[in-house]
């Protein structure tokens, strides 16, 4: 009988991640994972109950999430990125490696504090813009698009709010604001520098050594709201400054973002000059209804039978010691990642370790090769399949599966192994 549910889950979590990333008739993926949900339950893998404790799990995460994206929304409305965006091209004089170099770094940045989701999504088409005005040809403007892509996902370990696996990871754990970042900077400075070098090494014979810096237009023609760009530091600054201080009381991550976003867009809708209703439109909304739709699914899944096999893979993976322990188990985190999506995977990751002895080195593990892993798949995080989908519909850029997998790969998997033994120094040592 136990058999026969851990299939009957099994059949249910394929046919959810179906629904959600291959979306059949067009359908939204928070109606998908809700469609999976309610088989779930039906089926009595999932209970009633079980939707009562996913949303005990999720509702921080996912209005964080939704926040944060909302913020980057309105200073890409504002002009904001594009802005440095055209800066930084200019300051790189025409050298095409150094355009590389600084692009990677504002990828990092806004991942950093704009979470991997708003990175992408903001920068692709103004660095494709770019491509465009500097007559960089399409095998370099791939180079260049990939390194977004990848830097966005690989650079979003350092904060709670640079990743949803982050909130996600360490919320079930009650780790706070300010002691995940004392953990997870330091990886995430080793994942940065390592995708980059990585990135340079493999794209070095496609990013173009000049590209013309005339036609770029003037940085201050881009910005449509002054008032909102010139509050976009000294208001990113005082947020970052209140997620400190409230982690220590162990407040929401959500109790911050989401007044802050408030203010923001009253803001610029006061001032006029954006449009707030689009804004508000755009924000992720549907990513709410698939935290608790996916979330029941997983859930019901991991009671019935998928978390006692990976507890007992945990533990023979521990049996080994550090560091090859902390390795091997990100490889682990990092694999599910990429074959099932990275949200449903940190939380298979964070019911199993919460069955073991609550390890620091599994838990930041967890989070990392969530970050990460996804690169190895395009089905690894929602970002990845709406990023490939515009490109092609919007931009008549095409990156095919084959050609992903290959990259990413190749890039990522010596990049999460990096990021994983200097998560071991870091606390091990103390650092």
């Amino acid at each position: 009988m136990q058999d026969f549910r851990f299939v009957a889950a099994a059949i249910v979590f394929i046919f959810t991640l179906i629904l959600v990333t291959v979306r059949p008739w067009k359908i939204d993926i928070g109606y998908g994972a809700l469609i999976g949900a309610f088989v779930s339950i039906i089926l009595g893998i999932s209970t009633p109950a079980d939707v009562i404790k996913v949303w005990n799990i999720i509702w921080n995460p996912t209005f964080t999430f939704v926040a944060i994206i909302a913020m980057s929304l309105v200073l890409d409305y504002a002009g904001f990125f594009e802005y440095y965006a055209i800066r930084i091209s200019k300051f790189a004089g025409g050298n095409g490696i150094k355009l590389f170099v600084f692009i990677v770094i504002l990828g990092s940045l806004t991942a950093a504090f704009f979470a991997n989701d708003g990175a992408v999504l903001v920068l692709t088409p103004i660095v494709l813009s770019i491509m465009d005005m500097t007559g960089i040809g399409k095998k370099g403007a791939v180079a260049y698009i990939m390194a977004i892509g990848f830097i966005s996902d690989s650079s979003s370990l350092p904060f709670v709010i640079s990743n949803l696996v982050n909130i996600i990871g360490s919320g079930y754990f009650g780790i706070s604001f300010a002691s995940y970042a004392k953990v997870m900077v330091i990886p995430d400075i080793i994942s940065v520098v390592s995708s980059l070098g990585l990135l340079l090494l493999y794209y070095r014979k496609d990013i173009p050594r000049i590209y013309q810096v005339e036609s770029l237009p003037n940085p201050k023609n881009v910005i449509k709201d002054p008032l909102i760009f010139k509050l976009a530091f000294p208001f990113m600054a005082i947020v970052v400054l209140a997620y400190f201080l409230t982690s220590f009381d162990l407040v929401p991550v959500s109790f911050v973002a989401v007044p802050a976003a408030t203010i923001l867009i009253v803001v610029a809708r006061y001032n006029h000059r954006i449009n707030t209703r689009s804004i508000i439109a755009e924000a992720p909304w549907q990513v709410v209804v698939f935290s608790l739709g996916m979330y029941i699914v997983v859930y019901g899944f991991g009671d019935n039978g998928l978390t006692s096999v990976l507890v007992h893979v945990t533990k023979s993976i521990l049996l080994l010691g550090n560091p090859l322990s902390t390795v091997l188990a990100g490889l682990l985190f990092g694999a599910m990642a990429g074959s099932m999506n990275n949200l449903p995977s940190v939380m298979m990751g964070a019911l199993t370790i919460s069955h073991l002895n609550q390890n620091s080195f599994l838990i930041y593990a967890n989070v990392i090769g969530n970050d990460i892993g996804p690169k190895f798949t395009p089905i690894g995080s929602l970002a990845t399949l709406l990023w490939i989908y515009t490109l092609q519909r919007k931009h008549g850029v095409q990156i095919t599966p084959i050609y992903y997998m290959k990259v990413g790969f190749i890039i990522a998997f010596p990049v999460l192994v990096l990021t994983l033994l200097s998560l071991y120094a870091t606390i091990y040592f103390g650092l």
